[in-house]
């Protein structure tokens, strides 16, 4: 994809340790220079937007649950107009990226910043202010108490070195990121096209295998009398952790996940290795498991312990993600709409368990795990397949802004996109397609 492209000619300082060399013809300007602040407000009939690490600047669903984390006010008069084009971002995590440009009118929420952004191409401008080099020195300009809380400080924002190339150079550079973009998508959606199958298959081993002790020999037990849920809070210096369907219990920051970090971790439930743990809007797609880790959970999470001692506790980790009892729980769960739909402990405990014997709950998971473990072996390498790709996205995107690399000739001799091209790449987000996640918090 970068085979043939060569630095400029010429190069200068830009006076950034970040930055360094830039393209001699490239104007280096502060970005006070480049914007100014807007202030208008009391539009509530315009769409509402938000803002986020991932993605930048979205129109916000009223009906998607993974982008209701926040509560909307029902008045929004208050709420500050960004018109198309102006630069959103959300000064208490553009440390981490979290800016972008309005895609059309709409209001965000009063704690972001509003600007209006001169510059010849906003969707260079997007790219260069979101690339991995410009997130340093939004982190440079933002302090507080603590990282999670970094507020973006106005005078060292403005401080902030905008590399400014000719409108036709910019121009080019979005051209050959939008073809190389579209090519990295096309990759990443085999390869998850890819992980899905083999996850279908594990599911079919795991459904094949729980199924045989459903049988009139085999006992069933109700969840109450094989779990309790437990609340246990208090301590806040344990490991974050988080529940995914196709992962299970792990350390929250192992993931990109688009959820926001819970404020006040002592609400947050301890979990001991061999504890279950219930997202109780996912637990409809299968978002439980056994956990084997000590740590702590959002306080949102259903949190269980095993009453009886002598069980296979990660036998009940695939038996409660079996296919047939995600279908038990989406015949019990409820809510306003699917999305949002919760199954309670009143409703779960009332479901009936399989429960084999000692020796046989051993012998059915000693099959999956043998029977899945090529199947683990190959999503590990097909995910790290999809790691390094969006590796390289960022390092090409960062290389290319910030006039490493030379793309005007390259760009020149691109064929047209297809009509139907998505301009916006897929995001590090879109990579969890596959998986559930903790919305609660």
């Amino acid at each position: 994809m970068i085979e043939g492209l060569k630095p400029y000619p010429e190069y200068k300082e830009s006076g950034s340790k970040w930055l360094g060399s830039v393209p001699v013809n490239w104007e280096v300007r502060n970005l006070r220079t480049l914007i100014s602040k807007r202030a208008e407000r009391n539009r509530p009939e315009l769409p509402l937007l938000s803002v986020a690490r991932e993605k930048g600047v979205f129109v916000r669903s009223m009906t998607d649950s993974d982008e209701n984390h926040n509560v909307i006010p029902d008045d929004l008069t208050n709420y500050k107009v960004a018109r198309a084009g102006n630069l959103v971002i959300n000064k208490m995590k553009a440390w981490q990226g979290s800016m972008g440009i309005a895609p059309c009118d709409g209001i965000v929420s009063p704690a972001y910043f509003v600007f209006d952004f001169r510059i010849a191409n906003h969707a260079f401008g997007q790219r260069l202010l979101r690339s991995k080099p410009y997130v340093a020195h939004f982190g440079q300009a933002s302090d507080g108490v603590r990282v999670g809380q970094w507020d973006l400080s106005i005078p060292g924002m403005r401080q902030i070195p905008v590399l400014v190339p000719p409108p036709a150079e910019q121009a080019a550079i979005v051209r050959f990121l939008d073809h190389a973009n579209r090519k990295i998508d096309g990759f990443i959606r085999a390869k998850r096209k890819l992980i899905g199958l083999l996850n279908e298959q594990k599911q079919a081993i795991i459904q094949t295998a729980i199924s045989k002790v459903s049988t009139p020999d085999c006992r069933t037990m109700p969840v109450r009398a094989v779990l309790r849920p437990v609340k246990r809070m208090g301590h806040p210096t344990k490991t974050l952790l988080s529940l995914f369907r196709d992962y299970g219990v792990i350390p929250k920051d192992s993931r990109q996940n688009k959820n926001v970090n819970v404020r006040d971790l002592a609400l947050c439930q301890l979990v001991n290795p061999g504890d279950v743990v219930m997202n109780k809007m996912k637990a409809w797609q299968g978002s439980i498991a056994v956990s084997g880790l000590e740590g702590i959970v959002s306080p949102d999470y259903m949190v269980l312990e095993f009453q009886i001692k002598t069980l296979v506790k990660d036998f009940f980790h695939y038996a409660l993600r079996s296919p047939s009892m995600v279908a038990n729980y989406r015949q019990q769960a409820y809510g306003v709409r699917p999305g949002q739909w919760r199954l309670m402990y009143p409703d779960f405990c009332r479901l009936k368990l399989p429960v084999p014997s000692i020796q046989e709950q051993q012998s059915i998971l000693d099959q999956i795990r043998s029977k899945t473990q090529s199947l683990n072996t190959a999503i590990a390498r097909t995910e790290r397949e999809i790691a390094l790709m969006q590796e390289y996205r960022t390092r090409l995107t960062a290389d290319l802004v910030t006039g490493k690399l030379d793309v005007r000739e390259a760009a020149a001799k691109l064929p047209d996109p297809p009509a139907e091209a998505v301009v916006e790449h897929l995001t590090d987000d879109s990579l969890e397609e596959s998986e559930s996640e903790d919305a609660d918090t």
